[in-house]
């Protein structure tokens, strides 16, 4: 008799290196010999592209789910939304069992939270995983159920992350940061967050190591920015430079004896780990700014419409700090330095501005 998927096999799906669990999804007893095939380690397959196996989640594929390295943050997103999204429903069926309309009934009570973008994600995950079955030839495994689905599910607006483009209203905002009476090191991150402008997962796990202070830079390892796996790996041992300006320095000075037992600039309640992702956001909401006004990755927004618009930088040394490709018009060398000499400046000169916009009243304010 064909016993049910057991729910610690997704598990082991997807901490074990991807597909250990999986190899075990919904197969019944009468099916062992197969199992054990699949289970043996199925990194080891050469004919579907799969490589050696990694660590927690490192390989995955769009079709034979392990040709594409995982981040590790990639892996714990992928167990979450299995564990709460695809589990509760699908878990206790096998997989020759499940069909379309199961999965749509599955995907429907991700819609119902308003979670759009999310249900089209928990797609892409159950049919990818259909698409490894189906090439490791599982019995009874004839189709991916999954396949056609997209049409059927709402489709996700598309927004802009919330950014303030107005001089007096961000200066209002910066007021309101240097008068936040809640902890000193998230006051630091936000007073931060806007003066440098990287991503909020940059500056969360930004490390005393990298930041030079006497030399006003912080050399920001190419691991650490948002880069594909494959792209970090060309990359590996490149830093991404952030001039700081003689605020920045003043704040991380200032911030240094707080948090120097950590490893990070940024600590969360144990210093061996960052602060939260949302404590930057979490901060302004106390405040009373909403997150249909302003968010932390807006401030990338705000400062590079600001340094084109009002301050008149090239569009070429904004993206360049703000880690985007620019042309190599004249060489990658060349432009590196051009660009750090031109960056430098910039950086302080917005810091300047910055100060010098907290507190200005808009047209008709008194």
């Amino acid at each position: 008799m064909k016993q049910p998927f057991q729910r610690t096999g997704w598990s082991e799906f997807s901490t074990a290196g991807g597909f250990d669990g999986f190899n075990r999804f919904c197969i019944g007893n009468e099916q062992l010999e197969r199992q054990r095939l699949f289970s043996s380690n199925p990194f080891q397959h050469k004919p579907y592209g799969i490589g050696q196996r990694k660590s927690y989640g490192s390989q995955y594929s769009g079709s034979g789910l392990a040709t594409k390295k995982w981040t590790e943050g990639h892996a714990r997103t992928v167990l979450s939304r299995i564990q709460r999204d695809i589990l509760p429903p699908l878990g206790s069926k096998l997989i020759s069992d499940i069909t379309t309309r199961d999965i749509l009934d599955a995907l429907r009570i991700v819609e119902s939270r308003q979670a759009f973008e999310t249900a089209h994600r928990i797609k892409t995950i159950i049919g990818q995983i259909f698409s490894f079955a189906l090439i490791s030839n599982i019995p009874e495994v004839n189709s991916n159920p999954a396949a056609g689905l997209n049409r059927l599910l709402k489709k996700p607006q598309k927004k802009n992350m919330a950014a303030i483009l107005d001089p007096p209203e961000f200066g209002r905002l910066l007021a309101d940061i240097d008068t936040y009476a809640g902890t000193f090191i998230v006051k630091c991150a936000m007073k931060l967050a806007p003066m440098l402008f990287v991503r909020p997962g940059e500056l969360r796990n930004a490390k005393w190591a990298d930041m030079d202070i006497d030399k006003g830079i912080w050399n920001l390892p190419t691991e650490d920015t948002k880069l594909t796996v494959q792209e970090k790996a060309k990359r590996k041992g490149q830093v991404h430079a952030v001039p700081l300006s003689n605020q920045a320095v003043a704040i991380l000075k200032e911030l240094h004896p707080f948090t120097n037992r950590s490893q990070f600039v940024f600590p969360g309640r144990a210093a061996s780990r960052v602060m939260s992702g949302n404590s930057v956001n979490q901060a302004m909401r106390t405040m009373g700014w909403d997150g249909e006004t302003v968010c932390g990755h807006g401030f990338r927004a705000t400062a590079r419409t600001m340094l084109h618009e009002t301050l008149n930088f090239s569009p070429d040394a904004i993206e360049a700090q703000l880690g985007h490709r620019v042309p190599d018009r004249l060489g990658s060398a060349y432009n590196r330095s051009k660009h750090l000499k031109e960056r430098t400046r910039m950086m302080q000169v917005w810091s300047d501005y910055l100060e010098k916009i907290k507190g200005v009243k808009a047209e008709g304010e008194y």
